[in-house]
């Protein structure tokens, strides 16, 4: 599915605007560092690094260790493999909205080609706000510096517009620009080991697909919960929310990773059509359907971890009257033939009792019970428990009998653990991102259909929520599992939310 190795060793030119922020040093430079340090990255490559400030190349390169020494995953960097790695950085000051500064990273590219004697591929990076895409895209384009579509790329950071007009109209003004098949749209979550790993689940196992149904499956979770609150991201919060910020992104994404129907091959296209026939198979909410169908919460004050923390209308830039949802549940059904009837439940938020991410499949119950019908002795149902984060697992959930005199019955897990079962290392998810990026494999990127298919999805529950103020906001404390309503949601189809356990131990929650 993806590159795992630039074979050609095609030489490589990164140009990273927003080369001062704090994806930049976080995610990106640490990304590419653990590339080199596993020989993914070709043996030619240049990374220049574009902002406003006024910088030497050398305090730029010191600024970017300070990153990998905190971020990574390898830790601190080596002394000389550091000095090998940044001897490949440069800075170049810029404002990118001025189209004449680009000419600069036109010469640039030019005399990397002649010294190299190669075409390099060429990728410009956008680690920017969203207001910034096009802007330098067209300025990418009014500069003439290099655009050749089989080499050119770039890379679109989340979020891909805050609504579908915006999303259409972001795509359209791309594509006067670059070709489809050059737009990099990332999400993150798609780079994930154990996302990735659904798949291989899937489709290389015959147990599985039989049992991948409506006959067989209850109904799907998936949950991606944040202990942390909204930090200093306020101003950009309050204006998007937690139902865009995560759920026509993330959320969707792995529900097509779930749902979809098995590819031909793995090639970009095929998987990704086979994606958008589920974005397109989703039931819409009906706007008279919405409270029945969704439930949303606003975090206010409390303890967490022993500290006492603000409430998200306290947090610094966000509006003292904020109707801005932090907490966001929804239920969706697919109008297809393997999912007709199966509910599938989100739920995301923030200031909630643990960080963790899963899916979590609950399979029917056995058509009749042999065993004793004690309390105590009734088969519980299975359950695959995918765990995204923190920790990384997949879990069968099945029944067995207690050792003992007595037919007893007792809930086994079956479990793929990657701590300590796997020889190597796991990357992060932009080092698996990134090299798909340099070797032109686009299957872990999501198309403007995506987007825009998954948009209209919640669009109804969007106009809604802008449209009818909650007046109970705040309506849930720190560090808890959310608001009441989020539990109503679920119970009144009886079912409950699944919360993960503790790492080496199960409960039944």
């Amino acid at each position: 599915m993806t590159k795992t190795s630039n074979k050609e060793n095609i030489p490589a030119i990164f140009i990273i605007f927003g080369g001062t922020g704090d994806l930049t040093k976080r995610k990106i430079i640490p990304a590419l560092y653990n590339l080199f340090l596993d020989n993914q990255l070709p043996e030619k490559f240049a990374i220049i690094g574009t902002g406003r400030s006024t910088l030497t190349d050398t305090k730029y390169q010191n600024a970017l260790l300070e990153g990998i020494n905190e971020f990574s995953r390898t830790g601190k960097a080596d002394k000389e493999k550091w000095s090998t790695f940044s001897a490949n950085i440069t800075y170049q000051i810029a404002n990118i909205k001025d189209a004449a500064e680009y000419k600069e990273f036109g010469k640039k590219i030019e005399s990397l080609k002649k010294e190299w004697k190669q075409i390099p591929s060429v990728t410009y990076y956008c680690a920017v706000s969203p207001n910034f895409f096009c802007t330098i895209a067209e300025n990418i384009n009014k500069s003439k510096i290099e655009n050749d579509p089989e080499t050119t790329r770039i890379i679109i950071e989340k979020p891909f517009g805050r609504d579908l007009e915006s999303a259409r109209d972001l795509n359209a003004r791309l594509l006067t620009i670059f070709n489809e098949n050059q737009i990099y749209r990332i999400d993150h979550y798609l780079g994930k080991e154990v996302v990735q790993n659904v798949m291989a689940f899937r489709f290389a196992n015959s147990i599985m697909e039989p049992l991948w149904n409506r006959n067989h499956i209850e109904h799907v979770q998936i949950s991606v919960t944040e202990q942390i609150g909204v930090e200093a991201r306020g101003d950009y919060f309050d204006k998007a929310g937690i139902l865009r910020d995560m759920i026509q992104n993330h959320l969707m994404q792995l529900l097509c990773i779930i749902t979809m129907e098995p590819p031909i091959n793995f090639e970009a296209d095929e998987v990704r059509d086979r994606k958008v026939d589920v974005l397109k198979a989703v039931q819409k909410i009906l706007p008279g359907t919405v409270d029945t169908m969704s439930a949303r919460g606003q975090y206010g004050p409390g303890w967490v971890q022993g500290k006492e923390v603000l409430g998200y209308r306290e947090e610094e830039d966000v509006d003292a009257n904020s109707n801005t949802e932090t907490y966001a549940a929804l239920k969706f059904y697919i109008d297809n033939w393997r999912w007709q009837g199966v509910p599938f439940y989100f739920r995301t938020g923030k200031r909630l009792f643990k960080s963790a991410s899963a899916i979590t499949i609950q399979f029917k119950e056995v058509p009749h019970n042999i065993f004793n019908k004690g309390e105590g002795n009734v088969p519980k149902q299975n359950r695959l428990v995918i765990s995204i984060q923190p920790d990384m697992a997949i879990s069968f959930q099945l029944q067995s009998k207690t050792p003992g005199l007595d037919m007893s019955l007792n809930t086994v897990d079956m479990v793929f653990d990657y701590a300590g079962k796997t020889k190597v290392d796991s990357p992060e998810a932009y080092e698996t991102l990134l090299l798909d990026i340099i070797s032109g494999d686009q299957t872990l990127f999501m198309r403007a259909d995506q987007v825009e298919t998954a948009w209209e999805v919640i669009m109804p529950v969007l106009e809604y929520w802008e449209k009818n103020r909650m007046s109970n906001f705040p309506n849930y404390p720190a560090d808890s599992w959310g608001p009441e309503n989020a539990e109503a949601l679920i119970a009144k189809d009886g079912f409950h939310w699944f919360n993960l356990p503790e790492k080496n131990k199960r409960t039944d929650g």
